[in-house]
């Protein structure tokens, strides 16, 4: 027993010389804790999602305030019959555009509309001069027909409104706004929006609407459900307990392991002012179950110790004794799992990876340590109530197959077999979104159900935004500048998957052509920079509103925004529309001299910078996950075999967790990369608690190594698999009520983790155990039956 195995001997000394000094100090941590809980604060915020270091988001951030950033909000209204031109039709587009306006947190120089002042039709007078007026004139009290026929045409002839703003079959119209990015109260922003949708609904007029604060809005509203979703998954826990210990310390001490963890660990977040973000409920909700696991697993051994020593706290001693080591080494495993999440670069994750291992490591003061000192202090427990047969019966099967070196050596060539088909399938996993829409939501979901309307009836309401940037004010005027501008333009457009674009070249071309009497041959480039400045000046001049150019450049004329518009944000969609743009602006011949093309904004620049992120994160933290638990078992078994026999398991199942992925199409992205992280971390206890049990009955048997590990399932085994149908009940019901998809999905891939790794506890460690004989378990030989003997009997 080398010098850690000393240390943690003496806490258990130490514990059980003072219990109930002990048990004052968790409970007064516990009050100090519970004080915290109510200042805990539930939100969500975008910038959180961001990898703040990702060249892609410091880009957007310079320029979300001049030319927007990734929360906007896109409005559709489609009539059934007709088109749009209709007097009835502009004047709600109209209303919808002024409600719209009045929105908390709109930014109002960047809202687009059919009927928005900024919408204008531009002409040449007779004097030669530039003049506009907005398309739709709110105060005009009735359209005679041949009114509303001319601003169809005008509109039609305008290719910034027409298929940007109108649909090109003129049945609906866009209504696009910005959001001024901090402390945006989404809950706020979409009862708002709702209630225009509300309020303009009507019979042939549909209403759509889309954006990241609506999508935020969504999640939201789903917030009630979480009482529900408690108050169920308490039940299941609760049912549980009941059918598996039938007697009062095996009901309530894991539902008090459970209630304190979660007040220390709610406690933790509020003094670290850390906001819980609904998107990673699921996991708090595990570390919770996973308190109540350990709980499970000390109140199962207690009562077995107490059928040999009869006597309560001797029992509760040797409890403590035994578990105490292998359980740290569970929770040290979970701690590690989430700590690591912190070593990525988005914000929510780092939090998560802060405060979650924190929770976890709780465990150890209010379970692994509390609950054998209340069980030391108790009135001795009734006799327990006849075990169920069927019960005796399923593990008595498992414990056959896996205590023979034949069964052994079938179980790990399935495992191999899988591990092989698991590699194959886990190459389908994407890095981001396999799908359309959100996948926070369901397909089927109005928010789903508005972007793919929206995207089938104009070029697309996924924004890519590149931004083009000269070395000196006035850059943009520079004809080479807008010709390369355009060049790249025209290289993105040949991807067939693009809607369309938007640039300052476009603009520079149109009113070109209406200084030459609407001649198409003059939509044209100028040659001279003097000229390029003369008609922006004449643009802005004809329109009476501020900042007529913004939408294209800056105030400077330094810096232009060039938009694609995108149909979604799939991953095969952001890769190649990335990889389009990096191939020209790598390409030599494309440079000019003091213009630097800088990518990218907009949501799917925003999207594709979190896309790399996750990829990097999951090529750093699940590889670390599994190296360090690797050390930290070879450190404490002063074993390179223990180590491998953890390491074996843990690859199992995270290969088959990656096999399952690309079978249910779930992406990696910034989300799942931690669930997957948790899960290995959680589902090692397992392996770890069944090892430990087979090395213990090894020495009590004196090294007969097949009764051990018939034991070692008999009594742990069971333990394990009860406590993952727990762990089970603790998030299933997530998959059963929420109405986010990402939350079920997060669930049922943490369900899936959990079934794997009691599996691969269940039956790989023990076959591996038999087969390879390990000295850290004892040394043995066969006897002429082939029943296993140790040589030399290790002790405990």
């Amino acid at each position: 027993m080398h010098a850690f195995s000393h240390w943690l001997k003496n806490i258990d000394n130490l514990v059980f010389k003072f219990p109930k000094i002990f048990l004052t100090v968790i409970a007064a941590l516990t009050l100090f804790f519970a004080f915290q809980v109510p200042k805990v604060q539930m939100y969500s915020d975008f910038a959180d999602l961001l990898p703040q270091e990702h060249e892609y988001i410091k880009l957007h951030n310079s320029i979300r305030d001049t030319f927007g950033g990734a929360n906007n909000v896109v409005m559709a209204v489609v009539v059934d019959e007709g088109d749009i031109f209709t007097q009835q039709t502009l004047a709600r587009i109209h209303r919808i555009t002024q409600a719209v306006d009045n929105v908390s947190g709109v930014n109002h120089n960047l809202l687009a509309s059919l009927t928005h002042r900024t919408s204008r039709k531009v002409w040449l007078t007779d004097t030669g001069d530039v003049n506009s007026q907005p398309y739709y004139d709110p105060l005009k009290e009735s359209w005679s027909d041949t009114e509303l026929s001319k601003l169809r045409d005008d509109v039609m002839s305008n290719p910034r409104v027409f298929g940007l703003l109108v649909s090109p079959d003129l049945k609906a119209a866009l209504i696009k706004a910005q959001f001024n990015e901090g402390q945006l109260n989404y809950g706020e922003i979409f009862d708002q929006l709702q209630q225009i949708r509300d309020t303009e609904n009507a019979d042939g007029v549909s209403i759509y609407a889309t954006g990241q604060p609506m999508l935020w809005g969504w999640v939201y509203s789903y917030l009630d459900q979480l009482f529900l979703i408690f108050t169920t998954t308490v039940g299941i826990m609760l049912f549980l307990l009941i059918i598996y210990f039938r007697r009062a310390y095996g009901i309530l001490l894991p539902m008090f392991g459970i209630t304190i963890s979660a007040i220390w660990g709610l406690g933790i977040l509020s003094l670290l002012d850390y906001n819980l973000d609904p998107l990673t409920l699921v996991i708090p909700f595990l570390i919770s179950a996973r308190a109540m696991s350990h709980a499970i697993q000390l109140v199962q051994r207690f009562y077995g110790e107490l059928e040999e020593v009869d006597e309560p706290r001797e029992a509760a001693h040797r409890t403590f004794d035994s578990l105490f080591r292998p359980g740290s080494l569970g929770i040290v495993s979970d701690a590690i799992g989430l700590l690591l999440i912190a070593l990525g670069s988005v914000p929510i994750n780092v939090k998560l990876g802060i405060y979650a291992s924190l929770w976890a490591v709780c465990v150890v003061f209010t379970v692994l340590i509390a609950v054998p000192l209340m069980l030391s202090l108790l009135p001795k427990p009734k006799p327990a109530a006849k075990r169920l047969a069927a019960e005796d019966a399923l593990f008595g099967r498992v414990a056959a197959v896996v205590a023979n070196r034949h069964g052994g050596m079938v179980i790990l060539g399935v495992a191999g077999v899988i591990l092989l088909v698991g590699a194959q399938l886990s190459s389908r996993v994407q890095i981001g979104e396999s799908e359309p829409g959100s996948p926070i939501l369901y397909l089927d979901h109005d928010y789903n159900v508005s972007s793919k309307v929206i995207n089938e009836r104009f070029p697309g309401s996924e924004e890519l935004y590149i931004v083009a940037r000269t070395d000196k004010k006035g850059g943009m005027k520079r004809p080479d500048v807008l010709q390369a501008i355009e060049a790249f333009q025209n290289h993105m457009l040949l991807d067939p998957e693009l809607g369309g674009a938007k640039a300052v070249p476009d603009l520079v071309k149109q009113v070109n052509r209406i200084f030459h009497s609407d001649d198409p041959r003059w939509a044209i480039i100028p040659d001279t920079e003097a000229y390029v400045g003369g008609l922006m000046f004449a643009y802005m001049a004809s329109s009476p509103v501020p900042g007529a150019l913004k939408e294209f450049i800056d105030t400077d004329d330094q810096v232009a925004n060039i938009v694609f518009f995108y149909k979604d944000h799939q991953a095969k969609t952001i890769r190649r529309a990335i990889h389009r743009a990096k191939e020209w602006i790598n390409e030599p011949a494309n440079q000019v001299d003091g213009l630097h093309i800088e990518l990218a904004g907009g949501l799917v620049g925003v999207t594709a910078a979190m896309n790399e992120s996750a990829y990097e994160s999951n090529m750093l933290i699940i590889p670390l996950v599994l190296a360090l638990i690797f050390v930290f078992v070879t450190w404490f078994y002063m074993s390179l075999h223990a180590g491998f026999i953890m390491f074996s398991a843990m690859m199992f199942c995270t290969v088959s967790t990656y096999a399952y992925m690309g079978l249910a199409a779930i992406g990696i992205n910034v989300n799942t990369v931690p669930i997957i992280a948790v899960g290995i971390g959680v589902g090692i206890d397992y392996s770890i608690y069944i090892m430990d049990r087979i090395r213990e009955e090894t020495a009590k048997a004196q090294g007969h190594l097949q009764s051990a590990v018939l034991r070692a399932i008999a009594t742990t085994g069971k333990a394990i698999g009860f406590t993952a149908a727990c762990l089970i009940g603790g998030v299933i019901m997530w998959v059963f009520i929420s109405d986010l998809r990402f939350q079920a999905d997060a669930a049922l891939l943490l369900v899936v983790m959990l079934i794997l790794n009691a599996l691969a506890a269940m039956f790989l460690v023990p076959s591996w155990v038999m087969i390879f004989r390990p000295s850290f378990i004892g040394s043995a030989r066969y006897d002429d039956d082939g029943v296993l003997y140790a040589e030399k009997p290790q002790a405990a």
